[in-house]
């Protein structure tokens, strides 16, 4: 089944997006992520979905998930009672994904949006799990300017 769904030309994508209290960044994080599943047409994506998991928030994470749910179709929205954990969040949206290709990121926009193609292009070569790794770790310092 799975040579199968390689030698297709196109495929479907679900992306799972654990939150936790990530109000402040969803929108942004959001449009940066649509932007790019737009770009995946040309390298075959014919239907996605982004499966939001709000793992027990207790800022307006849900309220703002549900008002981009309005502007994006794509969007479904898995509110979890309380929190569990990113691994629990992360395997009730796995669960929900109903496509060929699933792909994890974080909500916070630790994981950069821009390495979406990559990903694809390394499991369209037959790889069946692609994990990213950074290749350069950037810490900012922040120094005090005067000390008292």
């Amino acid at each position: 089944m799975l040579e199968e769904i390689m030698q297709r030309k196109t495929f479907k994508l679900s992306i799972v997006v654990p939150v936790y209290n990530e109000a402040s960044g969803l929108i942004d994080f959001n449009k940066e992520l649509s932007d790019e599943i737009t770009k995946l047409g040309t390298i075959g994506l014919k239907d996605y979905e982004i499966i939001y998991v709000d793992d027990g928030s207790s800022d307006n994470s849900v309220t703002i998930i549900k008002d981009l749910k309005k502007l994006y179709a794509p969007i479904k929205l898995i509110s979890l009672s309380r929190n569990f954990g990113k691994e629990s969040a992360l395997a009730a949206g796995i669960a929900m994904a109903c496509n060929e290709a699933v792909i994890t990121m974080d909500g916070d926009g630790q994981h950069p949006v821009d390495v979406l193609p990559e990903i694809i292009a390394k499991w369209q070569d037959g790889a069946r799990v692609v994990i990213g790794v950074r290749r350069k770790l950037i810490l900012r310092c922040f120094m005090p300017l005067s000390i008292s």
